[in-house]
C-alpha cells in the first residue's frame, strides 16, 4: 500500500477534505499512474453535490494525465515513465458493446467500492468513475490510458482525458456531422466549445451556439461558432434558424439542463438529430412531441464520452492539436494547487471557467 494525498468527500455537497489515502500496487491489467494533472469537470460537481448517488467516502476526478510509474502482470503496450491520458472509459473489451467497437458503454460492471482505495483504517473508498483522479497517484485499468508524446504538456493533455473527446467526439462520432451541414451547439462550457470544434472540423456550414452568457458566444467564436444566440431571448430557435436559413441537421445538446432538451427538437431541421450529450441530474426528465418529430423524420441520439474509441481518437486529436487545428491551451481557465481544489470548484461552478485545472 502506498500513501497519498487526495481530496476525499465525506457528505455530499460538503467541502472536500485534503487527507491521506491508501492505494494499493496494480493487480492483474492495471497500471499506476503518478499524476500531473486533473481538470474539473461538471460530472465530478454532479457526483459531489449528490446528482448521480453513490457511496461514500469518494474520490472524484476523471480528466487527467501523468506518467506511469508502476505495472501490473498482464500489461502490454506500456513502460514505466510513459506520458499518459487518463480516462474513465474502462473497457472489458470482450462484452457485445466493446466487440462491436463501443468501448464507451462496456457491459461489464465496476465497482469503484472495492477498488485499489481505503482510508488508513481500511475503510473502502469510492474510487469514482472508475478514476479517482483527484489524488496524487491512481491505478486504473490499462484500457483506461493512452500513450501521449512527452512533448504534450500534462495541463493540456488532462483536457483531452474527458471534455475534449466528449465534444469533438459528439460531433464527429455520434452525430456524424458532415461537410456543408448546419449544426447548432446548446452550451458553450468546456464540452460545449470542443463540441464547435468538433463540427468546424467536420467541415460545418453554420455553426450557432446558443448560451445564457453573452461573453461565451464571444467564446464560441474564437472556437469557431459561425453565429451565438443568447438563451435567454424569447424563442431562441426562431434567430438559430434564421442565421442558418432552415433548422439544424445536429442539435448537440451539452449542458446537464432538463429545459434544454425540451426545446432541442425546435432548432431541427427535417430528418435531424438532437444529440444528448449533457448529463441532468438524477430525476430530471425531459418532453417532447412524438408525433412532430416522427412525421419529420427527426432522431434523439444518446451519446456518452463521444462515442470514442480512445486507443484511436486521443491520437487523432492531439496531431489535430499539434498542427495547431485543435484548440487546447485556449480552454484552460485557471490552474490551482490540490489544496484549493474547494475553490476551484466554486470557480468552476459559476458556469464562467472552460476548464479549472490542478496540478500536483
Amino acid at each position: 500500500m502506498t500513501a497519498i494525498k487526495a481530496a476525499v468527500c465525506h457528505a455530499f455537497g460538503e467541502p472536500l477534505k485534503i487527507e491521506t489515502v491508501e492505494l494499493r500496487a496494480p493487480a492483474l491489467g492495471e497500471v499506476q499512474v503518478d499524476l500531473d494533472a486533473v481538470a474539473i469537470c461538471h460530472s465530478d460537481i454532479s457526483f459531489w453535490e449528490g446528482g448521480f448517488g453513490g457511496a461514500l467516502p469518494a474520490i472524484y476526478g476523471h480528466e487527467a494525465a501523468g506518467r506511469v510509474s508502476a505495472i501490473g502482470p498482464g500489461v502490454r503496450g506500456f513502460e514505466v515513465g510513459d506520458s499518459v491520458c487518463v480516462t474513465l472509459i474502462r473497457a472489458c473489451g470482450t462484452c457485445p458493446s466493446c466487440g462491436s467497437g463501443k468501448p464507451t458503454i462496456c457491459e461489464t460492471p465496476y465497482d469503484g467500492t472495492k477498488g485499489p482505495l481505503t482510508m488508513p483504517d481500511g475503510t473502502p473508498v469510492l474510487q469514482a468513475m472508475a478514476s479517482g483522479a483527484f489524488a496524487e497517484k491512481v491505478v486504473v485499468d490499462q484500457s483506461q490510458i493512452v500513450r501521449i508524446p512527452d512533448d504534450v504538456a500534462k495541463d493540456v493533455a488532462s483536457l483531452i482525458s474527458c471534455g475534449v473527446i466528449t465534444g469533438v467526439g459528439a460531433a464527429v462520432n455520434a452525430a456524424g456531422v458532415r461537410a456543408g451541414q448546419d449544426v447548432v451547439v446548446i452550451g458553450a462550457g468546456g464540452v460545449g466549445l470542443n463540441a464547435i470544434q468538433g463540427a468546424r472540423i467536420a467541415g460545418a456550414r453554420r455553426i450557432v451556439a446558443v448560451d445564457m452568457v453573452e461573453e461565451k458566444l464571444d467564446a464560441a467564436r474564437e472556437f469557431g461558432a459561425t453565429d451565438g444566440v443568447l438563451a435567454s431571448d424569447g424563442k431562441p430557435w426562431r434567430a438559430a434558424k434564421a442565421a442558418m436559413g432552415r433548422g439544424a441537421d445536429a442539435v448537440l445538446v451539452t449542458v446537464g439542463v432538463a429545459q434544454a432538451y425540451d426545446e432541442a427538437p425546435r432548432y431541427l431541421a427535417r430528418g435531424g438529430n438532437v444529440v444528448m450529450v449533457g448529463m441532468p441530474h438524477v430525476g430530471q426528465d425531459s418532453s417532447y412531441s412524438p408525433l412532430n418529430m416522427a412525421d419529420a423524420g427527426q432522431n434523439i441520439l444518446g451519446t456518452k464520452m463521444g462515442d470514442v474509441v480512445i486507443k484511436r481518437d486521443i491520437p487523432w486529436m492531439i496531431d489535430l492539436y499539434k498542427q495547431g487545428r485543435l484548440k487546447l491551451d485556449e480552454l484552460i481557465s485557471n490552474r490551482w494547487s490540490l489544496e484549493q481544489i474547494n475553490e476551484a470548484i466554486a470557480d468552476t461552478k459559476t458556469g464562467a471557467a472552460r476548464r479549472n485545472v490542478i496540478l500536483f
